[in-house]
């Protein structure tokens, strides 16, 4: 297996290099001030809307996408050194729109969802418009292994009715929450 990085990652670490240097770190003390003054805990700072119209001007948006989906087409691999630059600041992941559990839920919409499902949450997560979260773990089980959830949906008529207890909901918090995967 080659591991060396292609021209197209090279070119990627050096322009999210550079936009993490000229926007993203100059803007963190920012990002805490308003957050720290906002009487709101869930407000977001005005400045990261800012910088996610930067990033997708940059062309620098949903990197985490796999080829069949994006311009930019990344592997894993080739993903892997892009996470390693936006690792390193507390704001980044979601200024370029990679942040967790945002990626892996569209993936899952992208993947498996209806046409119908993609318009209503995949195409405003892509964009940005709405978070998502993600509630796996319960508490009495090891769910870190999907095969122990307790948690069961059924179908009653027209709806489905869930019924679990989960420990944790990663991205519920958020008021831009709209779905739940």
């Amino acid at each position: 297996m080659d591991f060396d990085f292609s021209k197209k990652v090279i070119d990627l670490q050096e322009r999210l290099s550079a936009f993490m240097t000229q926007e993203i770190y100059p803007n963190e003390r920012i990002f805490e001030e308003q957050l720290e003054s906002s009487a709101d805990r869930w407000t977001l700072p005005p400045i990261m809307e800012a910088l996610k119209v930067k990033a997708r001007a940059a062309n620098l948006w949903n990197l985490f996408l796999p080829k069949a989906h994006h311009a930019e087409g990344l592997t894993n691999l080739e993903y892997a050194p892009l996470c390693e630059i936006m690792g390193r600041s507390p704001i980044a992941p979601e200024v370029f729109n990679c942040s967790a559990p945002d990626t892996g839920n569209m993936e899952v919409l992208l993947r498996y969802g209806t046409e119908r499902h993609q318009d209503r949450w995949l195409a405003p997560l892509l964009a940005g418009e709405i978070r998502s979260g993600f509630g796996m773990t319960e508490p009495a089980v090891a769910s870190s292994d999907a095969t122990n959830i307790e948690g069961s949906i059924k179908r009653e008529g027209n709806e489905y009715v869930i019924n679990a207890r989960k420990w944790w909901t990663s991205g519920a918090g958020d008021p831009r929450c709209k779905i739940l995967i």
